[in-house]
């Protein structure tokens, strides 16, 4: 068992809030576009959503530099998969792959909350990974200082026939609200959503269309 002190542990959960929903027909993850230091705001346009490979996408909480870097051996995975396969890699071995990267740092680990998803031959999957390396799948997931907001809402409106369009209404809701109530929360909000047709990005015109920003 590992014990953090607990400026690490605040490290870890300060400044972001992000949202992951399995729906029926696909994944939506959302996430707020403030990154922070302690009380002092780094920067008001941060990306917290990345496309992995065409089909598959993560949401990033933590220490900028630790989950970029992990971001970048997963696409190198990801591509070599399909490369030497000719198909995509499934959701659960990119969840497991990241596992084991946070698994083999453990005595020196990095400090991200890493949120999985996307659809694969199998549907619509949705998986947390921890700095530890623990993997858990989730129907629904948020991380960061405004979770506890964000589960409030999740919480009270998931259903297990939701469909994408749903889903992402929620999403932007959890996000919206924890933006309202949490400091660390902020600037924006970026939503994707991975379905049969692949991951994309909601425009600022899309995301409007939704609900009231």
């Amino acid at each position: 068992m590992y014990l953090l002190s607990n400026n690490v542990q605040e490290k870890i959960l300060r400044g972001t809030t992000t949202v992951g929903i399995k729906a029926i027909d696909g994944v939506v993850l959302c996430a707020d576009m403030r990154a922070s230091a302690g009380y002092f705001i780094a920067n008001n346009n941060t990306m917290k959503i990345q496309k992995i490979d065409i089909h598959a996408g993560l949401t990033l909480a933590g220490g900028v530099a630790d989950a970029q870097n992990i971001v970048d051996i997963l696409r190198y995975h990801a591509n070599l998969h399909r490369v030497e396969k000719v198909d995509p890699i499934s959701i659960h071995s990119l969840s497991r792959l990241c596992s084991l990267i946070f698994h083999q740092n453990r005595g020196y680990p990095f400090m991200a909350d890493i949120l999985i998803g996307g659809y694969d031959s199998k549907g619509p999957a949705l998986f947390n990974v921890d700095m530890f390396g623990s993997v858990e799948e989730k129907t629904f997931v948020t991380t960061g200082s405004g979770s506890p907001v964000a589960y409030g809402v999740l919480e009270e409106e998931y259903r297990d026939d939701l469909t994408v369009k749903e889903a992402k209404k929620i999403a932007l809701r959890a996000v919206k609200g924890a933006i309202i109530r949490n400091i660390g929360t902020g600037d924006g909000i970026n939503i994707a959503i991975m379905d049969k047709d692949g991951f994309r990005l909601l425009t600022d015109e899309q995301k409007k269309a939704v609900i009231e920003l």
